[in-house]
């Protein structure tokens, strides 16, 4: 037993120094064969192992993904409810003002409406940005010109054509402004070298 386990160990040798013969064959080992394999195994066992996880993480991102639109489909509904009242508001708001005679009372109205929706807005995390006075600043407001005016200070917004908007902490749309500009000084006095309009 011992004979033939020394002939396998020694089954591969290197060919003699000068000589070309190669070996005919190569006889392994049982005991390297079974190394083999329990390798083979393990390999085949991890690619299935990374495969199962490649498959999870694939799934995964897959709910999370249809798991986020649905979030958002819920939100868009919240908003899209707490916005029906208002919509009611407007069409019973039209069809009063084609009856109405009274203008004032139409104003009111629109106001009423338009403060309704404001305060929608607002519970959803919508905030205007006050911007009359303030600095201008890049950021929150867009430069449309200047104005002259001794009513605001040099460089501050003056007025606004489009109200800018917070959602939620983050800046949704700047406002669209006029910044101060200090008037030009009308000159009373005349030109250098002139006599007032006198004839000498």
């Amino acid at each position: 037993m011992t004979e033939l386990k020394n002939k396998e160990e020694k089954a591969v040798e290197e060919p003699g120094k000068g000589s070309n013969e190669k070996p005919a064959f190569v006889v392994i080992s049982s005991k390297l064969l079974s190394e083999l394999e329990q390798k083979a195994q393990l390999c085949d066992e991890t690619r299935d192992k990374l495969l199962r996880t490649l498959a999870d993480w694939d799934n995964a991102r897959k709910r999370m993904t249809k798991e986020k639109e649905e979030a958002i489909k819920l939100a868009n509904a919240k908003i899209l409810e707490a916005l029906l009242p208002v919509i009611d508001n407007f069409e019973i708001g039209v069809q009063s003002s084609q009856k109405a005679t009274d203008v004032q009372s139409v104003i009111a109205g629109v106001k009423m409406v338009l403060s309704q929706l404001v305060q929608i807005l607002k519970e959803e995390g919508l905030e205007p940005l006050e911007a009359v006075g303030k600095p201008f600043d890049p950021n929150f407001h867009e430069s449309l010109g200047f104005v002259e005016t001794d009513k605001v200070e040099e460089g501050h917004v003056a007025s606004q054509l489009r109200k800018g908007y917070m959602y939620k902490g983050k800046l949704l749309r700047a406002a669209a402004v006029y910044l101060a500009k200090k008037p030009e000084q009308k000159n009373d006095l005349p030109p250098e070298g002139s006599n007032n309009g006198n004839k000498e």
